[in-house]
């Protein structure tokens, strides 16, 4: 067998790749994040979506996915359970992350230290 035809078995011989899983939707992570913070705070729909100015059942679409609010109905939700949309935003941040992340660390020196600063989910550039 010649040396090219070696090379084409070895890259034949590779196993299939793996198709990554679909990102979830920001409106799915948004709704888990709000539904979550009303029941750790032991509160109702009907008790949020009154303090929020919102429809009972449209808060319930908001949790379930179905509805993507815009940012003046997040920040009255938010705001009716005692949090920020920065908050909010955050949460989403940490959860994308998790899932969507490589499992990469990547390094950036600073300018007071010659030692590596890790930074697992940004890489930070300098000009």
């Amino acid at each position: 067998m010649s040396r090219r035809q070696q090379s084409i078995a070895t890259v034949t011989a590779l196993p299939p790749v793996r198709e990554a899983a679909p990102a979830p939707l920001l409106r799915d992570v948004f709704g888990r994040l709000l539904r979550e913070a009303r029941l750790r705070q032991g509160r109702t729909l009907a008790d949020v979506s009154g303090e929020a100015g919102v429809s009972m059942p449209y808060l319930s679409e908001i949790e379930r996915g179905l509805k993507e609010p815009s940012s003046e109905v997040l920040g009255a939700l938010c705001g009716a359970l005692g949090a920020t949309v920065a908050d909010l935003v955050a949460g989403a941040h940490r959860e994308l992350s998790a899932v969507l992340a490589p499992p990469v660390v990547h390094e950036l020196r600073t300018q007071r230290s010659a030692a590596p600063v890790r930074t697992p989910d940004a890489m930070l550039l300098a000009a």
